[in-house]
């Protein structure tokens, strides 16, 4: 995190942050070759919409040349999703985060095609960009839809959503702002439920307990025609910082 725009920690709470950050890694990183157009996203797109991890924190206004409300999503996938949301939403501004390149430069690529002006892109790890580009409250809304389950009992440590992660969003979500998670996994969304109900520091929109409807602006992935296909639920949870 960058010391000239937040607040100083004591040196022993800082490294246990930064020991937190490194640990635990959002994502599984996959192989795949980008297509023409994907390249061509990362070719012509990637100097107006790009943003990097080594450049530290960021000024929002600035970086979209505007003042509006911030939406983050972490693990756009593909991002036809985003786009969506993007282009039916064009008074928000728009971060994804994305480790998996041809994902990124598809999602580029269709911005331009669109001519949106409200999405800046990373492609990174979303746990390091949080700790030292996104500044603390300065986030409308923080997005986490169907991210890896880890369905095995054995695995449920690696899941993103932990306590301690719940705790540093909370940081970057402005007070009121809210952390909107969706996933086709029961099991997940109880883990969910369980871990951010117990934050310190947020409130279940819905109300205690209760799952939220799935909003309108909230398209339809193909993780979740996928999960409906094979005959999983759906669950959204959205959890409000209150301090």
């Amino acid at each position: 995190m960058s010391e000239e725009q937040i607040p100083q920690q004591p040196e022993s709470e800082a490294g246990e942050e930064k020991k937190y950050m490194r640990k635990v890694r959002s994502f599984v990183l996959r192989a795949g070759r980008m297509t023409e157009g994907q390249q061509r996203g990362f070719d012509e797109a990637w100097p107006l919409m790009g943003l990097e991890l080594e450049n530290g924190m960021i000024d929002t206004a600035e970086v979209f040349g505007r003042e509006a409300p911030v939406v983050l999503e972490i693990g756009f996938g593909m991002g036809d999703s985003l786009i969506s949301m993007a282009k039916d939403q064009p008074e928000k501004n728009y971060i994804g985060i994305e480790v998996h390149r041809p994902g990124v430069g598809r999602l580029l690529n269709n911005a331009k095609l669109e001519g949106l002006e409200n999405i800046r892109v990373y492609c990174d790890d979303a746990v390091e960009v949080l700790a030292q580009c996104i500044p603390d409250g300065s986030l409308d809304t923080l997005q986490l839809f169907f991210p890896d389950p880890w369905h095995k009992k054995k695995h449920h440590k690696r899941r993103i959503v932990q306590p301690e992660f719940a705790q540093a969003l909370r940081k970057k979500l402005k007070v009121g702002g809210v952390f909107h998670m969706a996933t086709d996994w029961e099991n997940y969304a109880e883990h969910m439920m369980e871990v951010m109900s117990a934050a310190e520091g947020y409130q279940n929109v819905a109300g205690d307990g209760q799952y939220s409807p799935q909003p309108e602006w909230r398209p339809v992935t193909k993780f979740q025609k996928r999960g409906e296909r094979l005959g999983h639920g759906v669950w959204d949870l959205m959890f409000e910082r209150t301090e």
